[in-house]
């Protein structure tokens, strides 16, 4: 059954227009707060990023868990896999987070955790739906849920961070610039980093509510690539705004995206027997990393995008590890969800086994070429559905061989037909590319 406010990662938009308001996320707690009342005694637990308009919806989650009977634990500013990891440890009843991810300050959004730290189950989200039509009542006074701080959650996190990779592993004389994109991991990366024995040069870590991803963070990395250079750093790490995403710059100043981290930290698995199942793309993961992949014997299989999907694919194939070029990088064997600070670590441990730099480990992979382009169209429609379209795409696909690939999709957010050419020859693959389009937006014009 199709969900009213629910998308693949919880409700996101611009704050003051609905659902992003303080009325809904009023609502929305006391929804959440029914369904777990049901369930017996417990707390639910919310964190936030650091975008201004956490203030207003923690104030407002908080009033309607309290309303449905519910207590609250306050954690603050705190990366979206901390929630996930102290919604576990803390035994929550359910874990909320308030971000809107690498968008900008003035978007926010919400997403759940269960108490087993991963995404919960459509039931669930069906049955908050159900509350959130219903009219809102409040439980007697005495039974009016209460609201605390949960004071070390900073320290439990930062402990559980370095505990996934050995104690052994020493990391003096390492120098790495950190970008926390004025985001929530800008009190605790530092400290993990720091603690494992580098050298670390934080930049992006003075939130003030509007400077949330502005011009920092892994999906604007020009600000570390420059940091890095400069200070003449053996490597750089960069978060986004609620901290389940990494990219990573060498220290020649190249940026390397999640599937070249996907890619290294593969090899580490493999090398010391503990790789289980396949490796889980998406539809947008580069050519490059599968043909590598190959070469080590290690499958790749694609999800659609999203992380959800990626989790989806990776828990019915037993894998342990999957992720998105974004830098969406889920390792089940040290974590539930996405997080970019283990993320990182995992590629510091490998560093320190190799003895390798970050520029060695990634040139076993060969990144191709790869083109998007987007056409616009009027309504939403599938490309596969219209016969002159699918003509072009096969011819573009003999026209590559097994060398490139083409994918063509309709976006989930907006109207909009994706189009992707990847291959070994960027001239080749950006005149394909820009005849598909062509072709696209002539088929659907007619």
């Amino acid at each position: 059954m199709a969900k009213k406010y629910f998308g693949t990662d919880g409700i996101r938009g611009k704050v003051g227009e609905q659902p992003i308001t303080a009325d809904f996320f009023l609502k929305l707690g006391w929804a959440v707060g029914r369904v777990f009342a049901n369930e017996g005694k417990g707390f639910v637990l919310v964190g936030k990023d650091t975008r201004i308009s956490g203030y207003m919806f923690e104030s407002a989650l908080e009033a309607g868990l309290s309303a449905a009977g519910v207590d609250t634990r306050l954690l603050g500013p705190m990366p979206t896999p901390a929630i996930a990891y102290l919604t576990r440890t803390l035994r929550a009843k359910a874990g909320i987070v308030i971000s809107a991810s690498h968008n900008p300050y003035y978007d926010n959004g919400i997403k759940f955790f269960s108490v087993a730290g991963t995404k919960l189950p459509d039931d669930t989200e069906h049955q908050i739906e159900h509350y959130l039509d219903s009219t809102m009542t409040t439980v007697d006074s005495a039974k009016l849920g209460k609201a605390k701080r949960v004071d070390d959650a900073a320290g439990r996190y930062i402990e559980f961070c370095k505990a996934t990779i050995p104690t052994g592993f020493d990391f003096k004389g390492l120098k790495i610039v950190l970008d926390c994109a004025n985001g929530a991991t800008y009190h605790i990366a530092p400290h993990v980093f720091s603690e494992i024995g580098a050298e670390v040069i934080a930049i992006g870590c003075s939130p003030n509510g509007l400077n949330i991803n502005d011009a920092s963070g892994s999906t604007k990395p020009e600000k570390l690539i420059a940091a890095v250079l400069e200070q003449q750093a053996d490597l750089g790490i960069a978060f986004d705004g609620d901290g389940d995403r990494v990219v990573m710059v060498d220290h020649k100043g190249e940026i390397v995206d999640g599937d070249e981290l996907i890619y290294i930290i593969a090899q580490s698995r493999l090398t010391t027997n503990k790789l289980k199942g396949p490796i889980i793309g998406t539809l947008m993961s580069n050519l490059g990393m599968e043909h590598a992949l190959t070469r080590l014997g290690i499958p790749l299989l694609r999800a659609n995008v999203g992380d959800r999907y990626v989790m989806e694919m990776l828990t019915e194939h037993q894998g342990i590890l999957g992720g998105e070029n974004s830098g969406h990088i889920i390792c089940l064997d040290k974590t539930t969800t996405g997080d970019g600070i283990v993320s990182a670590l995992q590629v510091l441990a490998q560093l320190h086994e190799t003895g390798k730099s970050l520029h060695e480990l990634k040139s076993g992979m060969e990144k191709y070429p790869q083109i998007l382009l987007n056409v616009k169209v009027e309504k939403r429609v599938n490309p596969a559905e219209i016969p002159a379209i699918q003509i072009a795409v096969k011819h573009a696909e003999q026209t590559l061989g097994e060398n490139g690939r083409v994918l063509l999709r309709a976006s989930g957010t907006e109207p909009l037909i994706r189009v992707m050419v990847e291959g070994v020859d960027t001239t080749l693959v950006t005149d394909l590319a820009q005849q598909l389009a062509k072709v696209v937006q002539n088929a659907i014009t007619a």
